[in-house]
């Protein structure tokens, strides 16, 4: 079996970071351009570059589309450049041949040249293979400090969308909805303790979530503002 093919079965998806999980008004237009994108109804669109500040949700994004396009029927695989790049480039090898590639988070790559001209070069494969390719980073391509100017050009190339920061209403809903989705119940007033009193960054609210649900299915409580209390102070 190819390397790409075993690293592709080892990846495991978020079973909660789905296009349904993803709250909130701001990035329903990203939603739509990106079911639209692995549904291939854009035409010639072979590639799409996904960029927003940290903590936005564009791992969620790409989470889901992996997820959706499985669900479509296509072989998919996402994967995080954090993990890639301590890895040899040589990993790469035959990804080309998987429907619906995801790569997150490329600023990682920024003073690695190697890791650089490995992707450029994948991404030249993918679009011969008349395959498709999603990508993630925190800056818009120009700005990424990417100092290969092929791989700026080939980002450019495709689709482009801006994942934008939800506001606390949009963080309310979103994590009430995590937590109906694991049997919890979450009032407005305890959701709103969580955003003043913790970070507001999204992915550590739902690690706050991951604790809090522990702990009550630990120690059978509600979760109330006094066992908020409790279990993360």
């Amino acid at each position: 079996m190819k390397q790409a093919a075993q690293l592709a079965l080892m990846v495991q998806l978020p079973d909660d970071e789905t296009f349904d999980s993803f709250k909130g008004d701001v990035n329903q237009g990203v939603v739509s351009q990106l079911k639209s994108f692995i549904e291939q109804k854009q035409q010639n669109a072979h590639s799409f570059y996904l960029f927003g500040l940290a903590s936005t949700g564009k791992s969620h994004l790409l989470h889901a589309s992996s997820s959706y396009a499985a669900h479509l029927g296509k072989s998919s695989v996402c994967l995080s450049c954090a993990e890639l790049i301590q890895l040899p480039v040589a990993v790469l090898e035959g990804l080309e041949q998987i429907d619906f590639i995801c790569l997150d988070d490329i600023h990682l790559i920024a003073n690695n040249t190697q890791w650089q001209q490995a992707i450029f070069d994948l991404y030249n494969r993918v679009l011969e293979q008349n395959n498709y390719l999603l990508i993630s980073g925190d800056e818009s391509a120009q700005q990424l400090g990417i100092s290969l100017p092929d791989l700026v050009s080939r980002l450019s190339w495709g689709l482009t969308e801006q994942v934008k920061p939800m506001d606390d209403a949009e963080k309310v809903q979103a994590l009430q909805y995590r937590a109906t989705q694991r049997g919890l119940f979450l009032s407005d007033d305890v959701v709103k303790f969580l955003l003043n009193r913790f970070s507001r960054d999204m992915s550590n609210l739902i690690k706050s979530l991951d604790a809090l649900d522990k702990a009550s299915i630990q120690e059978q409580r509600k979760i109330t503002i006094p066992f908020i209390k409790e279990v993360l102070q």
